[in-house]
């Protein structure tokens, strides 16, 4: 691969991150950080017919890190806590080595990031935390959905 691991695409993602700001009262939280970089992402989210309704995040990361965040939050509305775990093992596998390309809108812009072992966490990290924050927000409304 001779593709530059930090190219204009993924430095114009890192650049523009949709729904930059955190929410007021979420469902659900989570906080991941990279214990490599130190990056760090945090997803809030809230879900509607179990469904994310709304989204907000910080993410004090690396360019990689950022731009996987721009690409999450761009594509993350609508998706259930399912999806969202999905995206996170279909994206931890692909990196590993251990499957295909991941089914999530343009993470194959990280192909060249698939040989530097060290840049996996962060560009894994807001994929991880909002599945986490998704599931979170999904226990906090078993029982008040019936």
């Amino acid at each position: 691969m001779n593709a530059p691991l930090y190219n204009t695409q993924i430095l114009r993602l890192a650049a523009s991150i949709p729904h930059h700001q955190r929410l007021v009262e979420p469902m659900g939280s989570s906080e991941k950080r990279s214990p490599i970089c130190g990056s760090r992402v945090t997803v809030d989210v809230n879900l509607a017919d179990g469904r994310v309704s709304e989204v907000g995040m910080l993410v004090r990361a690396c360019a990689l890190g950022q731009a996987s965040s721009s690409l999450l939050a761009a594509n993350i509305l609508g998706k259930t806590p399912a999806d969202l775990a999905t995206a996170r093992d279909e994206l931890t596998a692909w990196l590993a080595g251990e499957g295909p390309a991941p089914g999530w809108p343009d993470l194959d812009i990280f192909t060249p990031a698939l040989t530097v072992t060290a840049r996996h966490p962060s560009i894994r990290l807001a994929f991880e935390a909002a599945a986490e924050a998704a599931t979170i927000a999904a226990a906090s409304t078993t029982g008040h959905d019936a």
